[in-house]
């Protein structure tokens, strides 16, 4: 687990292990440190707090990413708006625990994100169904979404986040060619004509994606 206050730390560790089920196998107190101790040790999941130090929660799982590290992520965080909350859905982290309840509902957050669901703080419910809603009409007013395979979803979420093709390519371990061969093919499905209509329409929709 990481966060930058010992204090919640220590808090944290009391509430975790009085589950005897569960093991902290080290502690961080930034974002950088806990993606080194995360790939060395390679627990079955990880709690970040989002607002650390040297690297942010949101920089700190996309290096893990990056690194193709397959640890589950729960945020445990005191950010309860909704830019914070898409960011981390769209970095499809397995839990959003809130602060102010994680006495009541880490435990059942890292169960859940070891058991590959996932876990939302029930305050957040408002945000989902915002965020749900807003992706069915999405789906509506551009079928083509669902025509788009995996991989080409990724790139498009990629590029709604202004990366180059280039950038793209490394953060996926696929060549440049292959990204410009997918972003051509979701051009193609979404009926948009030209590049810059497509990072237009992934900016626009960025949090539905």
């Amino acid at each position: 687990m990481a966060d930058d206050h010992p204090i919640v730390r220590q808090g944290l560790r009391k509430i975790i292990e009085t589950d005897k089920r569960l093991s902290i196998v080290a502690e961080a107190a930034d974002g950088r440190e806990a993606v080194e101790l995360i790939a060395a040790l390679g627990p079955q999941v990880a709690v970040l707090d989002i607002d650390m130090p040297r690297m942010d929660g949101f920089e700190a799982v996309r290096e893990l990413r990056r690194r193709q590290l397959a640890t589950a992520i729960v945020f445990l965080t005191m950010l309860n708006d909704e830019e914070a909350f898409q960011a981390a859905m769209d970095l499809d982290v397995r839990g959003y625990v809130l602060k102010d309840s994680a006495a009541g509902e880490i435990v059942a957050a890292i169960k859940a994100a070891a058991a590959g669901r996932a876990f939302l703080s029930p305050a957040l419910s408002t945000l989902l169904l915002s965020r749900r809603r807003r992706a069915e009409e999405l789906a509506r007013e551009q079928p083509g979404l669902h025509l788009l395979t995996p991989s080409e979803r990724k790139v498009l979420r990629l590029i709604a986040e202004d990366k180059t093709s280039r950038q793209i390519g490394e953060e996926l371990f696929i060549s440049h060619r292959t990204v410009e061969a997918h972003r051509a093919n979701i051009a193609r499905k979404l009926e948009l004509r030209g590049s810059l209509a497509l990072v237009k329409f992934a900016a626009a929709n960025k949090s539905e994606l």
